[in-house]
């Protein structure tokens, strides 16, 4: 049986989980280039019965998996991968996540955005002493875009900085909004104009892809902070980078893109006061421990033909 683990960036998929119980029989290849050619990418797996995903990292489109003849199962870590396309014969299944790590990362890279920390850091390196100032979170606004599971975790931390929190999405009632902590916003460009720092969760969706654009940056105003730890696409990147050289929107905090790994020279990456990290929202080694035993427990189950955690149809 051939395994291949797909986008093991930091080469750490082997060491976060008991493979070998698999048996000797399991070849597990463990692979850390990103590839994002079709044709390299069907040649890599020609011959493999099991594909990991990582998330959404590597798009695996009908079309690549009806040219694996061997392919049996696909694991990818967390319930929901936007980035499979199903195929007949192929059992598809996923793994447990933890909604900590995503939260911490919001958090890390809201109070750095707004206390100008890499800034700061990058200054003091180079001989210069405070350089600029900060915008403190009491009592100012939070405004959280889908008021899930992370986006309740973010209402609730939000009130021990003593910020005042108002929520919105589609279907979001001012009864679950008031269990989070949060009031909710009359519509989506209320959102935008009543908060200092809007931080994104939401799923990417045909209803959401592009949801964010200048109209409602614009209402976000000079001072106004985004972050965004969902998907790059619920935000309009033109938009949001003409914003941003325009001087329209104070700032933005980014962990996610329209285009993954960000190239060389993308325009985000001299756009002005951003602040920038690659994706890490769900990187800690807590969440990759636990994804990886479960991708093991996922192929043993196969294996012995009960197949567990399978992906829901859509």
């Amino acid at each position: 049986m051939v395994v291949a683990v797909l986008d093991d960036y930091q080469g750490v998929a082997a060491d976060c989980a008991d493979w070998s119980r698999l048996g000797p029989a399991a070849d597990v290849r463990f692979i850390r280039e990103h590839i994002d050619d079709d044709d390299r990418l069907v040649e890599t797996l020609k011959d493999c019965h099991v594909v990991v995903a990582m998330r959404e990292r590597t798009p695996l489109r009908a079309d690549i998996l009806g040219k694996l003849d061997e392919l049996r199962l696909v694991v990818t870590t967390g319930m929901r991968n936007a980035s499979i396309e199903r195929v007949p014969g192929v059992v598809f299944c996923g793994t447990r996540g933890l909604v900590s790590p995503t939260v911490e990362l919001t958090w890390g890279l809201l109070l750095a955005a707004r206390r100008r920390l890499i800034t700061e850091s990058e200054a003091l390196r180079e001989g210069r002493w405070q350089t600029s100032i900060g915008e403190g979170l009491e009592g100012s606004t939070l405004g959280v875009l889908g008021l899930g599971r992370i986006g309740t975790r973010m209402a609730r931390i939000a009130a021990a900085f003593g910020m005042n929190v108002i929520a919105y999405s589609q279907n979001l009632t001012e009864e679950q909004a008031r269990e989070a902590g949060a009031v909710r916003a009359k519509s989506l460009q209320a959102l935008f104009a009543d908060a200092d720092t809007v931080t994104i969760h939401l799923r990417l969706s045909d209803r959401t892809r592009g949801l964010v654009g200048a109209a409602e940056l614009d209402q976000l105003g000079p001072t106004g902070l985004l972050v965004n730890t969902s998907r790059g696409e619920i935000v309009d990147q033109d938009a949001l980078l003409a914003a941003l050289r325009d001087g329209r929107i104070g700032g933005a905090a980014l962990d996610v893109y329209d285009q993954e790994p960000l190239p060389a020279g993308h325009p985000i990456l001299s756009a002005p006061r951003t602040t920038l990290s690659p994706h890490l929202g769900y990187v800690t080694r807590q969440n990759y421990e636990l994804f990886f035993s479960d991708v093991v427990e996922d192929i043993e189950a196969f294996i012995a033909g009960k197949p567990i955690r399978m992906l829901e149809d859509g």
